[in-house]
């Protein structure tokens, strides 16, 4: 998916100029003509290349994120053949190994130079500018010689041949583009400023050249070319300014954010502010993470001394220790946001550092033009992975969620931490789900929407049942002795199939459990949990607090009967056959778990020293009476409900591993040191013990 964003991004050249040169052409014949070559152009070396200057060529590919384009899903990198799709067709990449038939190893230098600054090939057709060569034309000799011999040396020759653009008429009249390029390209390599430093300087080059920063961040004109390819000139003032593009919302580089977290975001994907979507994922992932700090330090140097104009900068600090928001349990978004955003972005909005972006500072929220909050809702995505992150997190997508809803759930965000930004309108979302056409999640498991318990008559106490689910440890810290929520196993507030959801769960209570080995009812459920999970006290019969327990879980309970199967009750199922094996487990965990509930399972906690997900084991950790005792429980949980953020599937994009992963991992986590319960009593007093129980 992160690949096929940048594409999108780029495509937009694509049709844009061949459609407007076709336009303006009509017919001139010299158009027909490719520029010539100059004789006397160079690579600067003969025969091998050396091995540095190799080595450098890899790195100025890098710079100009080269891979990222020219290396089809599962191909041979730089084997060409990924698909950029368009309105007019769908073009395809081109194969730059130096295979002498399908790549480029028949190519001079001198071709190879004219095709990257004036988007014309070998043969003499022109280029479609979804290869941004408006930019490269601004690159060095030194560089291009450098690139030029990692390409012809660095790189195995593949013959693969990918398949041939063939656009409809009048996009395939390649010739319409010399009249583009006539129109609006320039020329003229990079030449440094005199007045600024070395370091500016250096900035300047990468980010107007190599990095081509402004095919995405620059706005379009008339012929859909950047309208100023530098900061100079009558429209200098709206390089890098922001554009919306393939309906992503490419924010203002003009003194962003400060060098420091500038440098962290193009080197990790993500600062303080906020996560990389869409097409930065792939530019972070191939290129910006490979580039030396010295000169991402270079790039964010000029980009911050860029005016910002009418772009407002990101403040220099964020928030911490912000409070729940006043509406977050009286309005439909607010109570929406808890049941579907909060798990991650925490109900504060401060996120989950290094994990899950905050809300406070963050430049989608705040955005004037919701384009990309729009368009990460109803389709998902995922953070970059670099080597500082090296595990990617999903957004899932949340286009089940009607027009109405995810507007609610839109403007509460905005309201909250958008410095103003308008809310967003039913019709907004609408207009993008109809451009983006996500696909939507098929399940048979219907979500109860809690945005409805604010219509019910005793609205009050079923919204004081939610909370008691989402808070129990901060609202009732006298029945709570570990650090767990009942929403730490009952996910979104207990309403995700296979996360033992209360979808129904009154119809079936009274009932015989096998552990005691008696009919208990609802009050008794309630209370065991507190007791053997929460290692704390039990609910008087009476109370306020069970009453509104009581309430909620009967609200959830619909129209189910006793007799009723609800669609994903329970916890799932897993492959009791196999055997455990906690060595790889421990591998597992590291993978997969420890960015949640840390690596030594000690949890994670806020800047404020509050725990954001529980312990896994130690003294404040789920105990023994928490599922914890019987290995092939916890699994069949793991398998499908953990990870959260593994793929884009609604509503956590939770689950993903293999029965035998979840089987490893559970053995690994449940053995390890942890409290018993209080008042444990001896268990299957008429029905057999299961294999997999510890007691």
């Amino acid at each position: 998916m992160a690949r096929q964003a940048a594409v999108s991004v780029r495509k937009r050249l694509a049709y844009g100029a061949g459609a407007v040169a076709l336009v303006i052409g009509g017919g001139v014949l010299w158009a027909l003509q490719p520029p010539a070559l100059d004789p006397e152009l160079s690579p600067g070396f003969a025969g091998e290349a050396p091995t540095a200057l190799v080595a450098q060529g890899r790195y100025i590919a890098e710079l100009g994120d080269c891979v990222a384009c020219h290396t089809a899903r599962g191909g041979a990198e730089m084997a060409g053949g990924l698909a950029l799709e368009s309105p007019m067709g769908t073009i395809y990449s081109t194969n730059i190994t130096p295979d002498p038939e399908a790549g480029i190893g028949a190519w001079s230098f001198a071709e190879f130079d004219r095709a990257m600054r004036k988007g014309v090939a070998k043969d003499g057709h022109n280029l479609y500018p979804a290869m941004p060569y408006p930019s490269y034309a601004k690159m060095s000799a030194a560089d291009m010689g450098a690139l030029w011999a990692y390409l012809r040396q660095g790189l195995e020759p593949v013959k693969d041949t990918p398949p041939r653009t063939a656009l409809g008429f009048p996009f395939n009249q390649r010739w319409g583009l010399g009249l583009w390029n006539t129109a609006f390209l320039q020329k003229t390599p990079f030449a440094a400023d005199p007045a600024q430093s070395a370091q500016w300087n250096r900035g300047a080059y990468l980010v107007q050249g190599l990095g081509h920063c402004g095919a995405c961040h620059t706005p379009r004109g008339i012929g859909f070319q950047e309208v100023t390819m530098d900061g100079t000139g009558p429209k200098g003032d709206r390089f890098l300014a922001g554009a919306e593009v393939e309906h992503w919302n490419a924010v203002s580089l003009r003194n962003l954010w400060s060098v420091p977290d500038m440098v962290e975001l193009l080197k990790t994907g993500q600062n303080r502010f906020g996560t990389v979507s869409g097409s930065m994922v792939d530019v972070i992932s191939h290129s910006t993470q490979h580039i030396s700090d010295a000169d991402l330090t270079a790039m964010a140097v000029y980009m911050d001394s860029l005016p910002s104009g009418a772009a407002v900068r990101q403040a220099d600090e964020v928030p911490t220790g912000a409070p729940v928001p006043l509406t977050t349990y009286t309005t439909a978004g607010g109570v929406g946001y808890m049941q579907f955003c909060s798990d991650c972005h925490r109900p504060n909005g401060a996120g989950v550092p290094g994990v899950f972006p905050p809300f406070a500072g963050n430049h989608t929220i705040a955005a004037r033009d919701p384009a990309t909050l729009l368009h990460i809702t109803l389709t998902g995505g995922a953070s970059a992975q670099t080597q500082t992150h090296p595990r990617a997190f999903h957004m899932p997508s949340f286009a089940r969620l009607g027009d109405d809803e995810i507007a609610e759930i839109l403007s509460f965000l905005r309201e909250n931490w958008g410095a103003g930004a308008p809310p967003v309108t039913t019709a907004q979302v609408a207009q993008a789900r109809k451009a983006l056409d996500p696909s939507v999640d098929a399940s048979s498991f219907v979500t109860p929407r809690l945005r409805g318990l604010l219509d019910a008559p005793n609205a009050e106490e079923l919204v004081y049942g939610m909370r008691l689910n989402a808070e129990t440890r901060d609202l009732l810290p006298d029945h709570v002795g570990d650090k767990l929520n009942c929403t730490s196993c009952h996910l979104n507030a207990g309403t995700v199939a296979d996360g033992s959801p209360y979808v129904g769960v009154t119809a079936f209570f009274p009932t015989y459990m096998t552990r005691p080995g008696k009919v208990i009812d609802m009050q008794e459920r309630i209370n065991g949990c507190f007791q053997r999970s929460m290692n704390g006290k039990p609910l008087a019969r009476d109370s306020a607090e069970m009453a509104a327990f009581l309430a909620y879980y009967d609200w959830m309970r619909g129209k189910t009967r006793p007799e009723d199967k609800v669609e994903g009750r329970g916890i799932g199922k897993i492959d009791t056959s196999l055997t455990p094996d906690p060595e790889r487990g421990a591998q597992i965990y590291t993978a997969q778990c420890a960015a949640c509930h840390g690596a030594q399972g000690e949890g994670v906690k806020d800047a404020e020293g509050r725990v954001v997900y529980p312990p896994l084991w130690g003294a404040e950790s789920f105990n023994i009476g928490a599922g914890m005792a019987r290995t092939f429980k916890a699994a069949a949980f793991v398998k499908h409900n953990m990870p959260i953020a593994m793929h884009d599937g609604f509503p956590l994009g939770q689950g993903g591993l293999s029965d035998q992963d979840a089987v490893d991992v559970a053995e690994y986590f449940t053995h390890m040191p942890r409290p018993d319960f209080a008042g444990k009593v001896n268990d299957w007093l008429k029905d057999p013990k299961p294999f997999d129980a510890r007691y």
